[in-house]
């Protein structure tokens, strides 16, 4: 899963070479682009993402309960407002028992009241409490741990390799078979996202400070939950997860399809021994499952021989610790906050908690993913506009057919591979055509952690269902009211969920060069995944496999490494750079999908030119818009740790690839000698 993520009259004309200067009397309403928060000082040349946004930067402040503000939390802040009128207004209309408006309310009031939480304190967790005390060998560790998995991990998105449950579980079609549907099992079980702050030798003062910290949150947890010897039995759980790291492959190597082997279960107990697997699987509901996906083996082997190797007691902590962690928004406020005391002020820099609230919409839009979605929908999406965006990805999907088309560089075997593949891309927009059935799903008004519990049980059924039944191409892997954007490698698929669909991403009476630039280069951006250093192993119905001549993969590689190159050299602090090869996926979903946008936008103009509107030229539009929906400002703490970890370069960055596309030279007159200034031969071209 790789995420993100104006008619008008001609007014005012200014020559090119002046757009700096950008008329102070238009209000930018009626275009789409923000001209107040352009930054007139600044030559678009020197920085092009301070040039567009330079000036709204410098207006803006972080709240203290955010860590970051964007593009992207500009549009779930109408997203949050609209999900609060509908859960509200299911609750106010005392909907039927049985009814997903009924879920939506009661796990929504459940979720809010702090008070009963309050009131309840540890009874929820005791019955699992008492599960991981009665723990006495290595079989009921290996159900413990098998009925702890949980569907929630992607092996194709770097974000989501960090679970708390010691594998994560992925149900999707083989890599081989597309036809057949397969359990795929990861590596997991770190309470710190990056895995490298776990080893000393490769220390900095951060990474310090964030395993003092999580040392002190962890014995913080244990002695609410009225554990004697809460500091050693930490420093023991920390010892433990140091070698679950060492066990771990890197973030780079995690993402890598080549390295993922199929199991049979037999294979489990002869490569992996240390878990009793027949136990494990038993208690994760796969009992007869004979054939799985080991997307990281030799992290699989290294962690169940940990289970065999290390104190029964250490892990009876361990599974302890986490299960009150995962659960601390639905635990006593004390647990809550000390959760928030680690994740939000340490790892992300955030001042503050998010009002009880918001995190509860938040929430119950999780939990209840479709059942919201339909509403939103239903209210806030309406036909029209899921016809025009699909009219304009086919555009897209064209544009970058038709570059394809002019490739000189691949054999005629490997273009029509290419060809097929991107003619067959299947593309969801808005929201899926079946939504999902929540009646087996229990949700009481007084119980929030049973709720939580209950659904992401329900989450992992789901999940397990899908084994073994045809596969299904068309599947959502985001939520309708979701702001982000989504390519499915696996599916050859891509999907644009309604939330995102608003400006400033998306204005169905907008000019079009607005909207090829903001939503345009997102679609563009999803498109291109398909043909990223990831999706080009991928053929056109999902198989993986090698449809490349050796001197075209050459070549390919050879690009990327240019824009890995181009990445590296990005520092947003002394000493730390961009990782250029973590990234590199992005970054050529960026590049690819600007140009095959741009394309599709100059296709839409039929031979005319744009006309110039408050004083900027289409192409100029079109530039702004796309850096203008990369823009961001974010606390160092949590960009610190993006870089560490997150497949996204930061947004002032990826709103600088415009410098390897020849039109935004011409459209800003830029010139030898401006930063960002590269020859015609140092532009990267991919695709």
């Amino acid at each position: 899963m790789r995420r993100l993520a104006f008619a008008a009259a001609c007014l005012l004309s200014i020559p090119i070479a002046s757009a700096a200067h950008l008329p102070v009397t238009a209000t930018g309403a009626e275009i789409g682009v923000d001209l107040a928060g352009v930054d007139r000082n600044v030559v678009p040349g020197d920085a092009f993402d301070l040039y567009a946004n330079g000036a709204w930067r410098a207006a803006t402040r972080i709240p203290a309960d955010r860590t970051s503000l964007g593009a992207f939390q500009q549009v779930q802040e109408v997203v949050d407002r609209r999900n609060a009128e509908l859960i509200a207004g299911a609750g106010r209309a005392r909907p039927r028992a049985g009814t997903d408006q009924r879920r939506i309310a009661d796990y929504y009031a459940a979720w809010l009241d702090q008070g009963a939480i309050d009131r309840r304190g540890l009874t929820p967790l005791r019955p699992h409490m008492q599960r991981i005390a009665a723990i006495a060998d290595i079989r009921s560790l290996s159900a413990a741990l098998g009925a702890s998995l949980r569907a929630d991990v992607d092996p194709l998105n770097a974000t989501n390799f960090w679970t708390e449950n010691l594998f994560g579980l992925f149900v999707t079609q083989g890599l081989q078979d597309p036809t057949r549907t397969m359990p795929y099992l990861l590596q997991g079980g770190l309470g710190i996202p990056d895995r490298e702050t776990y080893f000393p030798d490769r220390d900095d003062e951060h990474r310090r400070l964030i395993r003092t910290a999580y040392i002190g949150y962890v014995e913080g947890m244990l002695r609410r939950l009225g554990l004697p010897d809460a500091g050693p039995r930490a420093r023991r759980i920390f010892a433990l997860e140091q070698e679950i790291a060492r066990a771990h492959v890197g973030v780079e190597d995690a993402q890598a399809p080549a390295n993922a082997e199929t199991w049979t279960r037999a294979d489990f107990a002869r490569r992996a021994p240390g878990i009793d697997w027949d136990a494990f699987f038993a208690a994760a509901e796969l009992p007869r499952q004979q054939s799985f996906i080991a997307w990281h083996p030799r992290p699989i082997a290294g962690l169940s021989a940990l289970v065999a190797s290390q104190p029964l007691e250490v892990w009876k902590d361990w599974l302890l610790f986490h299960t009150a962690s995962r659960y601390a928004a639905v635990l006593p406020r004390d647990f809550d906050d000390h959760r928030f005391s680690f994740y939000g002020r340490v790892l992300s820099g955030a001042q503050a908690q998010r009002p009880r609230e918001r995190r509860a919409l938040q929430a119950t839009s999780g939990a209840l993913g479709d059942a919201v979605g339909r509403l939103y929908v239903a209210r806030y999406f309406p036909a029209r506009a899921r016809a025009d965006v699909a009219r304009m990805t086919r555009n897209i999907i064209d544009a970058f057919d038709r570059r394809l088309s002019r490739i000189t560089w691949m054999a005629p075997e490997t273009l029509a591979e290419a060809r097929r593949k991107a003619r067959g891309i299947v593309v969801g927009v808005g929201h899926p055509d079946r939504w999902r059935n929540y009646a087996s799903l229990e949700i009481r008004r007084d119980d929030a952690f049973g709720n939580a519990w209950r659904a992401q049980q329900f989450e992992y059924r789901n999940q397990l269902a899908k084994i073994g039944r045809p596969v299904d191409r068309r599947e959502w892997w985001m939520n309708a009211q979701t702001v982000n954007a989504v390519n499915m490698p696996l599916q050859n698929a891509i999907s644009f969920p309604a939330a995102i669909l608003e400006p400033p991403f998306y204005d169905a009476a907008a000019d079009p060069a607005f909207n090829y630039g903001a939503i345009g280069s997102v679609i563009g951006h999803e498109i291109s995944h398909s043909f990223d250093d990831l999706g080009a192993g991928f053929d056109a119905e999902g198989r993986l496999r090698n449809w490349w001549t050796p001197a075209d993969l050459a070549h390919f590689r050879e690009q990327g490494q240019a824009l890995v190159r181009q990445y590296n050299g990005y520092s947003p602090f002394p000493g730390v750079n961009v990782n250029g090869q973590l990234t590199l996926g992005e970054n050529i979903a960026d590049l690819a999908g600007l140009a095959a946008a741009y394309d599709a936008y100059r296709a839409s103009l039929n031979g005319r030119e744009a006309p110039v509107i408050a004083g900027l030229t289409g192409d100029q539009r079109f530039f702004l818009a796309y850096a203008q929906s990369r823009r961001e400002t974010t606390r160092d703490a949590a960009l610190r740790g993006l870089i560490a970890n997150n497949e996204h370069a930061p947004g002032r960055y990826r709103a600088e690839t415009v410098r390897n596309l020849d039109a935004w030279y011409a459209a800003f007159n830029v010139t030898s000698g401006q930063r960002l200034y590269l020859s015609p031969a140092q532009r990267v071209r991919i695709w």
